[in-house]
C-alpha cells in the first residue's frame, strides 16, 4: 500500500503536465475555431487533447488508493469542520478516480460496449461534490483567519489608547478588506481558493447545471493545472492539512 502511494504521488506531476497540455488544446481550438481555421487543424487539435486525456487517465490508474488513504489520515483531525470537508472531500475523489478508470478501459478499447457517457456522468458528479467541499473547507478556513484578524484589530484599537499606533485603514468595506487581507497573507489559501473555482467549472459545463464554453473551460483547466504545478514543485504553497 505504501509503495503505491509513493509511486502514485510521483506521477501526480506529470500527470499535472499532461492536463495543462490537454487544456491548453481545448483553448486553442476554441480560440482557432472562433477565427475560422480550416477544420482539418480543428480536428487535428481535438485528437491531440482526447490523445492527451486518455493518457492522464493512464496516469491515474490506482489513484483511488491514494484518495482513500488521505481519507484515513483526515478523519482524525481534531476540527470536526475540517474533518468532515476533507474527509468526503477525499472520499469522492476516491469515487472520481474509480469511475475515471472503469472509464478508461472503455476509451482504450479493453471493455466493449460500456456506456461511456453514463460512467463519464458518474465521474463529473464525483468530481463536482470533491469540489464542493474543498471550496467549503477553504470558506471555513477564511472564516477562521478573518475571525483572528478582527480579534487582532481589536486589540491594536484597544492599545491605541495607550499610545500605540495601528495600521492606517481604507475606504473598502470592513468584510472585503479582511478578505483580501486574509487571502493576501496565506498564499496557500488564496490558491487553493482559486484552483477549485476554476475547477468548478470543468464538471458544472460537463453536466450540463451551468453551460459556457470550451474556452472557458480550457482556460479554467489550464489555470487549475499551472497552479497544481506550482504546489508540487513548491510544497510550502500547498494548503495543509
Amino acid at each position: 500500500m505504501d509503495s503505491w502511494v509513493r509511486f502514485s504521488s510521483q506521477s501526480q506531476a506529470k500527470e499535472r503536465l499532461i492536463r495543462a497540455a490537454q487544456y491548453a488544446c481545448t483553448l486553442l481550438g476554441y480560440t482557432l475555431q472562433k477565427k475560422g481555421v480550416s477544420n482539418d487543424i480543428i480536428a487535428s487539435i481535438k485528437q491531440l487533447e482526447a490523445h492527451l486525456s486518455l493518457g492522464r487517465k493512464l496516469f491515474r490508474l490506482g489513484n483511488s488508493v491514494d484518495a482513500l488513504e488521505s481519507a484515513k489520515r483526515a478523519i482524525h483531525l481534531s476540527d470536526v469542520v475540517l474533518r468532515l470537508c476533507i474527509t468526503v472531500s477525499h472520499l469522492n475523489r476516491a469515487m472520481y478516480f474509480a469511475c475515471d478508470n472503469i472509464l478508461w478501459l472503455g476509451k482504450s478499447g479493453l471493455s466493449k460496449g460500456m456506456d461511456q457517457e453514463k460512467w463519464s456522468q458518474r465521474s463529473f458528479r464525483y468530481y463536482l461534490f470533491s469540489l464542493i467541499m474543498n471550496l467549503s473547507r477553504d470558506l471555513y478556513e477564511m472564516k477562521l483567519l478573518m475571525e483572528l484578524e478582527t480579534g487582532a484589530r481589536r486589540s491594536c484599537k484597544a492599545s491605541a489608547e495607550n499610545g500605540t499606533v495601528c495600521p492606517p485603514g481604507d475606504h473598502l468595506p470592513r468584510q472585503l478588506r479582511l478578505v483580501i487581507q486574509v487571502l493576501r497573507s496565506n498564499p496557500p489559501l488564496l490558491l487553493d481558493v482559486v484552483k477549485n473555482a476554476c475547477d468548478l467549472f470543468i464538471p458544472l459545463d460537463k453536466l450540463g447545471l451551468y453551460k459556457t464554453n470550451a474556452g472557458v473551460v480550457g482556460l479554467c483547466g489550464l489555470t487549475s493545472s499551472i497552479l497544481s504545478i506550482l504546489t508540487i514543485l513548491h510544497p510550502w504553497l500547498k494548503l495543509k492539512p
